[in-house]
């Protein structure tokens, strides 16, 4: 166990950087990106939008990571940050509609939310609590990653829904792990932009929920 660090100097411009501060900021962005994206989710969802306007939001944020990299220093960032949060919280439009019709839908959706948040605030608290390092993880999560995004697309052309609810928990494996990770960067200093660290933790929490999800359906179909 390694001890945290109060204060860590800034990589790119050595200044000397609160660790309390940024997890502060980190987290006081990632609650209001995470209820922005929920607005834009509902927006979507009245709109009643397409599968295919979802699958070209989805792409826009994709394009959009670059851009919030590119302008985490400045404040520019803030808003990349709010349009990238924004523009994947209305691709969920269509699949919780999809959701909703279902019999048990609004009850699904429910649990997938507190079981996403139980999940995040467990593993985070684990690591702010115990000061534990999980920067060995980082490798194998990128490999798995990796591994876990050219299954998706080569699920996409084939009908196999038993590989679809492993690659499900495969991300919610790697999602928990990767919770671990971020939140350790943060404490020991390895990521010391609130902006950029609100990205990582909001993807891990989008990309847990939307697979949690996706189990519990299979599991009450």
């Amino acid at each position: 166990m390694t001890d945290r660090p109060a204060n860590y100097a800034h990589p790119e411009t050595g200044v000397n950087v609160s660790m309390n501060s940024v997890l502060r900021n980190t987290y006081m962005l990632l609650g209001a990106t995470l209820m922005f994206s929920a607005m834009t989710a509902g927006i979507a969802m009245a709109l009643d939008i397409s599968r295919m306007t979802a699958l070209v939001l989805s792409v826009v944020g994709f394009g959009l990571i670059f851009v919030v990299q590119k302008t985490a220093d400045s404040a520019k960032g803030l808003v990349a940050v709010f349009a990238f949060t924004g523009v994947l919280g209305a691709a969920l439009g269509p699949m919780l509609n999809h959701y909703l019709t279902l019999s048990n839908g609004p009850s699904l959706i429910f649990q997938a939310l507190a079981g996403t948040a139980l999940v995040f605030f467990t593993l985070s608290s684990y690591v702010l609590t115990t000061r534990k390092d999980f920067s060995f993880l980082g490798g194998f999560l990128i490999v798995g990653l990796v591994v876990a995004v050219i299954a998706g697309i080569a699920l996409i052309f084939f009908h196999a829904p038993a590989a679809q609810l492993a690659l499900s928990a495969a991300i919610v494996l790697l999602m928990s792990g990767f919770i671990l990770f971020d939140t350790s960067r943060i404490i020991h200093g390895g990521e010391t932009n609130y902006i950029r660290a609100t990205v990582s933790l909001y993807l891990n929490i989008y990309n847990l929920f939307t697979a949690l999800l996706h189990l519990l359906s299979a599991r009450d179909d």
